[in-house]
């Protein structure tokens, strides 16, 4: 970790009292100015805080850690602050987020936002799972879900639509759901991490609609899938922006478009606020911007002509 920032978080505990104050103050988690103070007290190999759950007091080891973060700080305030670099943000980013996510929507914005600032350099790290950025060393996560823990620092970027779809093939097999209670009767592919045994929708009259599936095939990346459904192997609820292609193409079909399967956001996940680099911060608003355009972000999919519905 940064020991500077390291530095800064621990004067700002101190001097405001409190981890969840410092945490407001430098725009960071509470979650994170915990991980910064335990990180000082291990360099320390002393206690540097008494904890009760009235107030904060510095242990010796405090007061000395204490003197020697404050001379850091004045030291690196006296280095003079370089000029806005005219050629732009630069640096390494590291990037979370699902394969999906990644190939089908994220890859070409990336790609031109590396044309704009070619001194910018990004690494992709390919997992479903939730990543903690400290530990793994993540400058942006990017998820889409519904159940976003409150002590991360996040952007909402947008909304994901997702459509219930089926091939053709499958269809005909096995005939078409009508309404949402109709998949308990269907092979339903199931994401690992969510909505495994519950599907949610709601009606024309907005009003919400649960629906139990099961099915014997789950995956914890939604393009298997799409891979499956393609197959035939049943029916999956997938992102809009997964499954534009194969619906224009016939591949699959839109089911139960007079229902509007539960929307999720997307959420740009970061370690700070206050202490965002340049690069970081342009990316952001180029994702912003995307993600917000009803042009480039597909809609929910209405059944194609001709096509059940």
């Amino acid at each position: 970790m940064d020991r500077l920032r390291a530095a800064e978080v621990f004067a700002e505990i101190v001097g405001r009292g409190s981890l969840s104050a410092a945490a407001e103050r430098l725009g960071m988690s509470r979650a994170m100015v915990t991980r910064y103070l335990a990180e000082m007290e291990t360099w320390a190999g002393a206690r540097l805080l008494h904890r009760t759950t009235r107030r904060l007091s510095l242990t010796p080891s405090g007061e000395q850690a204490l003197a020697r973060c404050q001379q850091m700080l004045a030291l690196a305030a006296e280095v003079p602050t370089p000029a806005e670099d005219v050629e732009g943000p630069r640096g390494l980013l590291r990037i979370a987020c699902s394969q999906s996510l990644a190939q089908d929507v994220l890859m070409p914005v990336v790609s031109a936002f590396l044309r704009r600032h070619p001194l910018v350099a990004v690494d992709f790290r390919i997992d479903a799972r939730p990543v903690n950025l400290v530990e793994e060393r993540i400058d942006l996560a990017i998820r889409i879900t519904n159940d976003l823990d409150p002590n991360l620092i996040a952007r909402r970027l947008g909304v994901c639509d997702s459509v219930v779809c089926a091939a053709p093939a499958y269809l005909e097999a096995h005939g078409v759901p009508r309404r949402p209670e109709d998949l308990a009767t269907h092979n339903c592919l199931t994401y690992s991490l969510f909505g495994r045994s519950l599907w949610l929708f709601h009606d024309t009259a907005d009003e919400p609609v649960s629906v139990p599936v099961a099915g014997n095939l789950s995956a914890n990346e939604s393009h298997v899938l799409l891979a499956a459904a393609e197959a035939g192997a049943g029916v999956a609820l997938q992102p809009a922006y997964a499954v534009t292609a194969a619906v224009a193409s016939g591949r699959l079909v839109p089911l139960l478009t007079g229902y509007r399967p539960q929307a999720l956001g997307i959420h740009a996940i970061y370690a700070s606020r206050r202490h965002m680099s340049p690069a970081l911060r342009t990316l952001l608003d180029v994702l912003s911007a995307h993600f917000q355009d009803p042009a480039r972000w597909p809609p929910m999919l209405a059944a194609p002509a001709g096509k059940p519905a």
